[in-house]
């Protein structure tokens, strides 16, 4: 009889996932085992391990020594960090430069530019002649006339009336129409008597 929960239920059933709280052990997978070597065998893998090690330690003081000698060499020359970073910075650019990608996008915002510029002078050469065409209407007109009779009642050479007049012959439309003057109000004198 086979068991629902349990060791035998996996052996039975190679698609079975624990259940939460299962036994950890029971349910990893064990790795194929390692086969076991003669005396031999170890003995010769160790001195080959020891050896790799040795070439290893070898290499890395080779290196550093070459490091030395290459620093050496570009301190003789002048050559330094700074003048490094310079150099590659310079040679990156260029490459970014020269890629056909960055000529791609340099030619696209060269377009966009001379269009963006030929818009804005469209638009400029559109407002300035609405403007035009807004001072050619009527109302404009007549709004010119009046501004330019108030300019002229008001300049002090030319008309010697007072700020009333103007401003009562400017609100009517008609600069020809007099409107009447209202007498100038006379100032009251006081006689003191003396008291005595």
């Amino acid at each position: 009889m086979e068991k629902l929960h349990g060791f035998n239920n996996r052996a039975v059933r190679p698609d079975f996932t624990p259940e939460l709280g299962e036994d950890a052990v029971t349910s990893v997978t064990v790795s194929p085992a390692i086969p076991t070597l003669t005396e031999e065998e170890q003995e010769e893998l160790r001195g080959e391990l020891l050896r790799v090690e040795d070439e290893i330690l070898t290499l890395s003081q080779v290196l550093a020594t070459k490091e030395n000698q290459l620093a050496d060499i570009k301190r003789k020359l002048g050559i330094t960090p700074l003048n490094e970073i310079k150099q590659n910075l310079s040679k990156s650019w260029h490459e970014v430069t020269t890629s056909t990608a960055y000529k791609k996008t340099s030619e696209g915002l060269s377009v966009a530019g001379q269009k963006a510029t030929a818009a804005f002078n469209n638009m400029g050469s559109a407002i300035s002649r609405k403007f035009e065409d807004v001072r050619n209407t009527p109302t404009f007109k007549s709004f010119e006339e009046k501004v330019e009779t108030l300019k002229v009642k008001m300049s002090p050479t030319v008309s010697q009336g007072d700020f009333g007049d103007v401003l009562t012959s400017t609100a009517t439309s008609d600069p020809s129409v007099v409107v009447e003057k209202q007498p100038e109000a006379t100032p009251i004198v006081i006689q003191e008597e003396h008291l005595q």
